[in-house]
């Protein structure tokens, strides 16, 4: 049970809004898309903190998926200086990833997740309930998390993470198995390098191509999903790199499970088909991982290792993920299905 008394302020999706309208509970309501989670939106925050009359003592509750988290980590890091925050993660992603860690990622004009601060939550609520109310999508995105997390961790924590047999299909017991190793695996990572310096950037697999993909799509293909697709896109430059990922442990069922999980999204095909290896290039170009003459990308080991490269900012080095991204769109266009191998 939330509980919705002492010296707080509530910050909820829209579409949960009605409970806490109902109670008197007076909650700061934010359409939870992309362009809410901007510097320019954070300003009315801010202001609905103050007319709230929120103060150092108040603890701010935030509702919702990951752009909640985002908007209210980065809210309640910098009000006042700081004031403390509960987050109940509502999706599966949230759930099995964001939800921890601390981060808060907020865009600036075209780009994405330049500006945010590390404070984490004193409490995460989960309630694995919400997930009977997600889509098939929603559900794909939070697994192909768990499925990187797993992975980044170590082949052996993925075996037993697909022992489950997550899927979108999955009942509840089965995906709180899911969360629940998830977290665990997340959490080693932040246990070691909580700020972000050394290993935890092995979670960054998938999300520097899957942000150039949300880009180029102007976010029509979400998150998790684009996550998903930067996978294939790193498994591709690994390729164009020499690797030979045929008879390298997990890979092959790794690739086979975001397969089968992009395969329940409707119109992806239609979405990705938005973007160009052009577009796809200006985004990757422009991602904040990156040196000025380096490229830092997460790719694994043919012995299923993932591992993070500095590569050369240079014409071949482009060309290699050129290649890579052409991959992934002639994939699609060929079957308007992922080829896992």
């Amino acid at each position: 049970m939330l509980d919705t008394d002492g010296d707080r302020v509530f910050l909820v999706d829209a579409y949960l809004q009605a409970p806490f309208i109902a109670a008197g509970l007076d909650p700061i309501v934010v359409v939870a898309d992309e362009p809410a989670k901007s510097l320019d939106r954070m300003t009315d925050i801010i202001v609905q903190l103050r007319e709230r009359r929120a103060t150092r003592n108040t603890t701010l509750v935030a509702v919702g998926g990951g752009v909640i988290q985002d908007i209210a980590a980065f809210a309640a890091s910098t009000y006042m200086r700081g004031i403390d925050w509960v987050y109940v993660p509502t999706t599966l992603l949230s759930m099995t990833d964001s939800c921890i860690g601390g981060k808060s990622s907020i865009n600036v004009g075209i780009y994405k997740n330049i500006v945010g601060t590390f404070h984490p939550p004193v409490e995460v609520l989960i309630d694995p309930s919400f997930v009977a109310t997600l889509s098939h999508e929603q559900r794909a995105a939070g697994l192909c998390e768990a499925a990187k997390i797993c992975l980044c961790r170590n082949t052996s924590e993925f075996d037993a993470y697909l022992a489950a047999r997550p899927s979108v299909e999955a009942d509840e017991t089965t995906l709180v198995a899911v969360i629940d190793r998830s977290l665990r695996g997340k959490k080693w990572f932040i246990e070691v390098d909580e700020f972000d310096k050394g290993e935890r950037l092995l979670l960054n697999f998938g999300h520097t191509f899957g942000h150039a993909i949300e880009a180029a799509t102007t976010f029509a293909v979400s998150h998790g999903i684009a996550v998903g697709l930067g996978m294939f896109t790193a498994f591709r430059l690994g390729e164009a790199m020499g690797r030979d990922y045929s008879n390298a442990p997990s890979i092959a069922p790794f690739r086979a499970h975001v397969t089968e999980l992009l395969g329940a999204v409707d119109g992806l095909p239609e979405a990705l088909g938005m973007a160009t290896v052009s577009s796809l290039m200006d985004a990757f170009e422009s991602d904040k991982k990156h040196t000025r003459d380096h490229y830092a990308v997460i790719v694994a080991r043919v012995d299923g290792v993932i591992e993070r490269l500095m590569l050369p900012r240079d014409a071949a080095t482009r060309t290699m993920i050129e290649q890579a991204f052409a991959r992934l769109l002639s994939d699609h266009a060929r079957s308007g299905m992922l080829v896992s191998a």
